[in-house]
């Protein structure tokens, strides 16, 4: 897939000071499963606490975790999981007329960033690179779909982009 933001690296290509060649997905790097479904389930339940975005989640959602979970892992290079079982239209429709401001926008992406200490996932500056990256994309996705009035105006990304080490 082509890169929608324009942010992307290509997979392997993480090169830099005491940074070697990487052949590992984000997905592994991140510890797969079990570390993003510990991120994703700390973060739930952050947003649902807070106040700029308790208005967009007004209730706990049982397998909105797993969903969560799942997208993530399949855009970091982990199993389709997202696809096969919900489908990309899924995540279109869940977002449509939410209206998502800027503040909430930001507020999501501060939040998730904060929460990877919390989960204990990896520090290294190319990981968090490409996880801000997958951030700030995936997060104007949404807010322009949650905008969106007609089909025309959706954003026209309609698969779970796959995501990389930063260049």
């Amino acid at each position: 897939m082509s890169d929608p933001g324009g942010k992307r690296g290509r997979a392997g290509a993480g090169t830099g000071p005491g940074h070697a060649e990487r052949s590992e997905t984000l997905y592994q790097h991140a510890g797969g499963d079990e570390a993003l479904h510990r991120l994703e389930g700390l973060f739930y339940d952050k947003v649902l606490a807070d106040p700029v975005l308790k208005a967009q989640f007004r209730e706990r959602v049982p397998a909105h975790v797993d969903h969560l979970t799942w997208f993530t892992a399949e855009s970091f290079g982990g199993p389709g999981r997202f696809t096969l079982g919900l489908g990309f239209q899924y995540i279109i429709d869940v977002h449509r007329h939410l209206k998502i401001t800027d503040e909430q926008r930001d507020r999501f992406v501060a939040l998730y960033l904060e929460t990877l200490d919390e989960a204990g996932l990896p520090s290294d500056e190319p990981f968090r690179q490409a996880v801000r990256s997958h951030l700030e994309f995936g997060s104007r996705v949404a807010q322009q779909n949650s905008r969106a009035e007609t089909d025309a105006e959706l954003h026209p990304i309609r698969n779970v982009p796959r995501w990389n080490w930063p260049d």
